[in-house]
């Protein structure tokens, strides 16, 4: 299937270049008038004008993605308030959206954002790198969207639009550089094949770049190796039958990111730390960081989909829409998390994943009813293997020798295979109640069922030898007969039976998601709304390291009941927009990262996941568009948010002390999130036109723990900021020109202008503790043109 992906970009790539256009719009956009224009969205699956959706809802266009340089999922936080993007130290990406968000690194970690192309879902979020390509819009929906797009839409979904063929040929190429050396090129072309059939094609490369350095040796590190295809065929036989084909992926062979050193505490015995114990901390910039030679991290991924989609009109009023799709992802890569460059912890990570899907839907209108009723399947199989070591200057490895039990173990490997089985009903309706009432009713029942198989394997058998010396050890004194271990096996401990072996586990749940509300537009500039709805995230197992068996065990599904009121306003003859939301979660069961003490305690708290059983949300966000005058656009957003651990919650910190969270505010939740973006556009001649823009990102500080996360057992580490997650606030910079009506632009651009030192996350990896940089400042221009 490699090769079938290298022929697809290839054949995308030699049809773009006969004919060339940049890969972010069909069309070249015309000089603005002032105002704003009418934004539709397809948040309720149903064209509307976003001012008529009784939803949170952020969307752009492809242009303005393009222009504020969005090239990714994780990008979204320059213009989407309340979304935050956190770098996990294993590669797998977590979106948060109002505080909602679910920290696991696993490839199987089901998110609580939900991303869809085109109303398709993309089930993992490790699978989301390449979904920016070729857009027509993004639809940011906030709040749980369970009702119309499942569970795991506790905290909102992403709907990425694509540009769709068009029935005119239309083409055009882009290009780009920055200060660091990242190359990067894309193109389209769209156009009739026949009457009836039309067809996309889009491809955008990114080559080179590296932005971080050794601060301990001559090496650099982040080069990116990343190109992304999508072929799009719409074909209308007849009047009211329409079919889609999408067919997309994405080759990855980029670096991963290093993280940077700011403090040692060890997991073993002191004395083992070696040259661990005199490494020098990262110094407090975006570049410097290290990791091990050998072992550079480094990704060698790719991902297809397929889908199919078919609309039906039934009667003029009643369409029948069937959308199928297929993915695969493959995984291998090198993950280096510990920050140093020394044997103290890094793995190879290889994986798989296959996603079927089947929704069958049913939408029309009668009077003032408008309805939708449907059915969904979904079947996922994972399968993850990391290889860890060898790691001989970490303080772990030696824990069985300073217990007497056996010999150093430098290497060993965890595995996990899982299959998901998702059925759904749902139905969704409106009704209009005169002309300026609306009552809003969704319901959706869901069951899910998740097969685990799991261990923790011995590689070179001092793993087992350990393992099987302790077993041994507390099996003779329960009066039992010793067991061999055979060198390759499972080693994961059944506690009650003092055994090891393989895990294996079955989660089966159901839950009723649901959504009511009421809104009132007196007028075609003003809409009020008030809504509550309950959605559900689905249970999780873990994969790591796993000592004893109870470390596999599930957390069961969380629910999120949310209510919301707000408001959209249309002011000064549509000069102004101004949309306000004031919202409230009941969190339940809320899926945390923590730890777990085993039955025998052999060794203290172990990770695992576990259920917070009641939190809480509360906050209020704000968006403010202008078009005061011609060319000028101004955009505003911010949101607040309190996030609160209810009653008491005691569990163990990263460091192995127990406490009682109670109280606590969720990791990854900044309370203030303020997004602006101002652009002005002029005319110097009849075919010269100007443009000079800025966008600004402000985020106040948070943490990366439950509890205090300044406090640490060592000085020196809470002197650096422990596990906390400092303010921040990004400029960035974009002017250029156009000609020719804007079908060929040059543009220059200076992101994170100040060059500010930030991190999203800060976490502990073994004997270290580490935190994961933002980018530097960075220059760069960009060239277009549009046919």
């Amino acid at each position: 299937m490699h090769n079938k992906m290298v022929m697809l970009i290839a054949g995308v790539s030699a049809i773009a270049l006969q004919a060339p256009v940049s890969a972010q719009t069909e069309t070249a956009p015309q000089a603005q008038p002032a105002g704003l224009g009418d934004i539709i969205v397809t948040a309720q699956k149903r064209e509307q004008a976003i001012n008529d959706v009784p939803l949170s809802i952020t969307a752009a266009s492809g242009e303005k993605l393009a222009n504020q340089g969005v090239t990714n999922v994780a990008d979204l936080v320059k213009i989407v308030p309340g979304f935050n993007y956190t770098e996990s130290a294993f590669a797998t990406p977590v979106y948060t959206l109002r505080g909602i968000g679910f920290y696991d690194t696993s490839l199987a970690a089901k998110p609580t954002v939900s991303i869809y192309q085109d109303q398709v879902p993309i089930p993992f979020s490790i699978m989301t790198r390449g979904a920016t390509l070729d857009l027509e819009r993004v639809e940011v929906l906030k709040g749980p969207q369970g009702t119309l797009f499942g569970s795991n839409a506790t905290g909102g979904a992403i709907n990425y639009i694509a540009a769709k063929p068009t029935s005119t040929f239309k083409a055009g190429v882009d290009a780009g550089v920055d200060s660091f050396g990242q190359v990067s090129g894309g193109a389209f072309i769209s156009g009739p094949i026949s009457d009836t059939l039309t067809a996309r094609v889009a491809v955008r490369t990114e080559q080179g770049g590296a932005w971080q350095r050794s601060y301990t040796r001559d090496e650099k590190l982040g080069d990116r190796n990343f190109t992304t295809g999508r072929i799009l065929m719409d074909f209308e036989p007849s009047d009211g039958v329409r079919f889609s084909l999408n067919l997309n992926g994405f080759i990855d062979k980029s670096d991963g990111q290093a993280a940077q050193l700011i403090g040692v505490v060890p997991l073993g015995n002191p004395a083992r730390l070696g040259p661990l114990a005199t490494y020098p901390i990262a110094p407090r910039n975006n570049r410097d960081a290290d990791w091990t030679p050998e072992q550079k991290p480094k990704r060698d991924d790719w991902y297809y989909q397929a889908a199919f989609r078919g609309d039906i009109d039934l009667t003029d009023d009643i369409t029948l829409t069937s959308i199928s799709s297929y993915s695969r992802y493959h995984n291998d890569q090198n993950i280096d998390p510990d920050g140093v460059a020394l044997r103290d912890y890094f793995y190879n990570t290889t994986g798989k994943i296959t996603a079927l899907s089947q929704e069958l839907r049913l939408q029309g209108r009668t009077g003032g009813l408008t309805y939708i009723l449907g059915a969904n399947y979904a079947r996922e199989k994972t399968y993850q293997q990391d290889d860890a070591g060898p790691y001989d200057q970490s303080t772990s490895a030696y824990n069985f020798v300073d217990a007497g039990l056996g010999i150093p173990f430098f290497v060993y490997s965890q595995y996990a295979r899982q299959k998901f089985v998702n059925k759904a009903v749902f139905a969704n309706l409106d009704y209009d109640i005169g002309d300026m009432i609306t009552l809003h009713g969704g319901v959706r029942y869901t069951k899910t069922n998740i097969d685990f198989a799991g261990c923790t394997a011995d590689r070179g058998f001092a793993l087992g030898q350990g393992i099987q010396n302790l077993v041994n050890f507390i099996r003779g004194g329960a009066g039992l007969d010793p067991i061999a271990i055979p060198a390759g096996a499972c080693v994961t401990i059944d506690g009650p039976t003092l055994t090891v072996g393989e895990v294996q586990r079955t989660l089966d749940e159901d839950n009723v998601s649901w959504r009511a509300g009421i809104d009132y537009k007196p007028n075609k500039d003003v809409l009020l709304y008030a809504s509550v709805s309950k959605g559900y995230k689905s249970g999780s197992f873990p994969l790591l390291s796993a000592s004893d068996a109870n470390q596999f065990n599930p957390v069961t599904q969380e629910s999120v009941t949310a209510y919301e009121i707000g408001t959209k306003l249309t002011l000064l003859e549509n000069t102004a927009q101004i949309n306000g939301a004031l919202f409230y979660y009941d969190y339940s069961d809320k899926q945390l990262k923590g730890r777990v003490v085993a039955n025998p305690d052999v060794f203290g708290p172990l990770e695992a996941l576990v259920n917070a059983p009641k939190s809480s949300v509360q906050g209020g966000e704000v968006q403010l568009d202008l078009a005061p005058t011609d060319g000028l656009r101004v955009s505003i957003g911010a949101t607040y948010l309190k996030t609160k651990i209810k009653g008491s919650f005691v569990n163990y910190d990263s460091y192995g002390s127990q406490l009682d969270f109670g109280g606590s505010a969720f990791p990854y939740t900044p309370k203030f999130q303020i997004v602006t973006d101002v652009q002005y556009d002029w005319a110097l001649s009849n075919d010269v036109e100007a443009f000079i823009g800025a966008n600004l990102n402000f985020q106040s500080d948070t943490k990366a723990v439950l509890g205090d996360a300044r406090a640490t057992p060592s000085a020196a580490l809470t002197a650096q900021g422990g596990l906390a997650i400092d303010d921040y606030t990004l400029i960035d910079l974009r002017a250029g020109l156009s000609f020719d009506d804007k079908r060929y632009k040059i543009s220059a651009f200076v992101r994170n202008l100040g060059n500010t030192y930030y991190w999203s996350n800060a976490t502990r990896i073994t004997d270290t503790t580490v935190r994961f940089a933002g980018r530097p400042r960075t220059f760069g221009a960009t060239l277009s043109a549009r046919f």
